[in-house]
Parts: C-alpha cells; sequence; structure tokens
C-alpha cells in the first residue's frame, strides 16, 4: 500500500456550492469586493484548491446604499470606436451601483476566472430577491473585518 499522496483534492463531482446573502447598506466598496472575491473564487474553504472551482454563489441586497469615497474620482469612459463620435466620461457615482460593485470585482479577477464567477453574483437595489429556493445563509459582514475567520459559514 503506497500512502504518500494524502492530500485531500475534490473532484469535479464533489461541488458542494452555498448560497450567501450579504447586505450592502452602509459598506465600503472595496471591502465588501474583496469578500466577494474570496467567496466567488472559493478561497474560504478548507478544500480550496486553485485548478478546482469550489465557489460560492453570492446575493447582494440594497446595492443603492454603498458607500463611495467622495474625495477620490473614479472616471468611467464609455468610447464608442466610431470615429467623429464623442468619449462620454462619467463619475463612478452617476452610474448604477450594479455597474459600480461589478467593475470593482471584476477589476480584482483574473481574465479566465471573470466571465465564469461573475455569474454566481446577483446583485439587486433592493430587499427583494428570487432566490428563495436555493435557502441562502446571511452573512453579516461587520464580524469579517474585526474577525476575519470565515470557517462559520462553510
Amino acid at each position: 500500500m503506497n500512502s504518500l499522496n494524502k492530500t485531500f483534492l475534490p473532484t469535479k463531482g464533489s461541488k458542494n456550492r452555498n448560497w450567501f446573502i450579504i447586505d450592502c447598506k452602509d459598506q465600503k466598496l472595496g471591502r465588501l469586493a474583496t469578500v466577494l472575491v474570496a467567496l466567488l473564487r472559493g478561497k474560504v474553504k478548507p478544500q480550496y484548491h486553485p485548478s478546482i472551482d469550489t465557489g460560492d454563489y453570492i446575493i447582494l441586497l440594497n446595492a443603492d446604499s454603498i458607500i463611495l469615497n467622495p474625495d477620490a474620482k473614479q472616471y468611467i469612459v464609455s468610447n464608442p470606436g466610431r470615429p467623429g463620435h464623442a468619449l462620454k466620461i462619467k463619475t463612478a457615482s452617476e452610474c448604477l451601483p450594479k455597474f459600480v460593485i461589478q467593475r470593482a470585482v471584476k477589476g480584482m479577477l483574473s481574465e479566465t476566472e471573470t466571465k465564469r464567477l461573475m455569474r454566481r453574483l446577483r446583485i439587486y437595489s433592493d430587499q427583494n430577491h428570487d432566490h428563495q429556493a436555493q435557502n441562502p445563509v446571511e452573512i453579516d459582514l461587520s464580524n469579517f473585518y474585526s474577525n476575519p475567520s470565515f470557517n462559520q459559514y462553510k
């Protein structure tokens, strides 16, 4: 019997995806985005392995009440790519909150993960969502910043 390799590697058939609800009310965009990326990638799970996708689904509520830094001016440029058409420049606070959150999370993901993982992020501007059938677990982010242990949500 050869017992050299005792490292556990999750197989593609052993997917255990959870659904989480996060309330964005009075949350800062950068801190929220770091937690979202960790949950989407599955890095908070003990069976995490970089080559195997073990990430979870996330439902964001109250995206309208997210906090953006008023001192930092972030500009979003839309270039239509056609000759004679002007650039459209907006500040981040003028855009939809869904777009601002997606942009922050996409910036923290690699190009190969972005499309696959962004499908698992559901953003709603109010309290209503249509994912009750998935039995989502609500996460309180106030505990995440003081005690960064994700073990209670596995």
